[in-house]
């Protein structure tokens, strides 16, 4: 997983070959990973074992993808007749589509996979079968769309920052920040989970990995203090979602409105500010009243974080006043402004006494990155293969 991470950050620095070369690559990679960390169903595991037949998914997913990849330059100029002169290449085409398609029902679920299979099911109705395989799988108009080519160029690097930030304390940092502002105040937990997923936003970029960064502080906190146990995981889940769109990381779907629209990402997050905090002032003030109808209290001042402590502990933010300097004023490009971050992010790493950045950690973060961009990869995958039924 790490050393995926690695080859990803190569990739959106340095590769600069066809796009049918490097993203095949790297959909024969997710495929590899996806099916290594995401059973058939939930539950459905074993320390130390993988089932035989995802041993032969992820094999047959792969191959054609690699395969693609080695020979792109002689499919290419082949054109349609790739497939309608030989069964084989249309046989390994609706392959890696059908294990692309199984491994987005493992780690995204289904919805998504009733818009593909209506959207197919249609395109299938109105063109000739050949002609959709090919497009789909052959050319960059279906699964190599622009979603797929914006994860592997933009998103990876973003997700694997993210990871970082995590393991240098910095999104901890952050939960203590929400806890000295708002966690003595009225219904204060609530209020914390508000504030800290709203700054954890900022970094991670995914609803997910919001709420299970800041979450597992903050709703034992609600339900300690008063709160129903399901209305403290729903102002979890409602606050969390907002990481999507909290400047400067946001999600997916920002960086692909920069590709399709040709507004620079920069001026997307500068619009996506009055928004997102709109949202979370919504939530928040819908979390006061909630607390007041109860008559809920905060928590005890001593148990909170010093706010001199805190003072100590800015130089955390270095790395995301950074990459917003370096995104902002577009000396650098997105990938790369990113790669920077990283960087800036282990050497604040090395200065912070209390959780010191390591050889593990890194490690540790390049192996959550590269599982965090499955997810989003096998969803991007799904959105080509939508935008080429259309």
């Amino acid at each position: 997983m790490a050393a995926f991470s690695l080859y990803c950050i190569y990739l959106t620095l340095f590769d600069r070959g066809l796009p049918e070369v490097r993203l095949t690559r790297f959909l024969a990679m997710i495929i590899l990973i996806g099916f290594l960390n995401y059973p058939v169903k939930k539950g459905h595991v074993r320390v130390n074992y993988i089932p035989w037949y995802d041993v032969v998914l992820m094999i047959a997913g792969a191959a054609p993808f690699l395969y693609f990849g080695h020979n792109a330059q002689k499919i290419l100029l082949t054109s349609y007749s790739v497939i309608s002169k030989d069964p084989f290449m249309l046989a390994i085409a609706i392959v890696a589509i059908l294990v692309l398609i199984e491994l987005c029902r493992r780690c995204v679920g289904l919805p998504i996979l009733f818009v593909v299979g209506a959207l197919l099911i249609y395109t299938f109705a109105n063109v000739r079968f050949g002609k959709v395989i090919y497009d789909l799988f052959y050319t960059t108009n279906g699964v190599m769309n622009t979603p797929i080519n914006v994860c592997q160029k933009y998103i990876v690097v973003f997700i694997i920052f993210g990871a970082f930030l995590e393991r240098t304390s910095i999104s901890a940092f952050f939960i203590d920040l929400a806890n000295c502002v708002a966690g003595s105040s009225v219904g204060g937990p609530a209020k914390v989970a508000v504030i800290s997923s709203a700054l954890c936003g900022m970094v991670s970029g995914s609803s997910v990995g919001n709420t299970v960064t800041t979450g597992s502080v903050t709703i034992p906190m609600m339900v300690k203090t008063g709160y129903k146990p399901d209305f403290a995981g729903a102002v979890e889940a409602a606050a969390s979602t907002g990481g999507q769109i909290m400047p400067p990381i946001m999600g997916a779907a920002a960086f692909l409105m920069a590709e399709y629209t040709g507004v620079p990402y920069s001026r997307i997050a500068v619009l996506a500010i009055l928004p997102a905090v709109l949202y979370f002032v919504g939530i928040y003030i819908a979390v006061h009243l909630e607390a007041k109808k109860l008559g809920l209290k905060g928590l005890d001042k001593d148990t909170l974080p010093k706010f001199n402590y805190l003072v100590r502990k800015l130089y955390l933010l270095t790395p995301l006043v950074v990459l917003v300097i370096l995104v902002s004023n577009g000396t650098r490009t997105m990938q790369s402004s990113a790669a920077i971050a990283i960087l800036v992010t282990i050497i604040v790493g090395l200065f912070n006494s209390d959780n010191r950045i390591s050889i593990s950690k890194i490690i540790d973060a390049l192996e959550a990155g590269g599982k965090g961009t499955i997810t989003v990869a096998s969803a991007c995958s799904m959105a080509g293969i939508v935008a080429g039924c259309i």
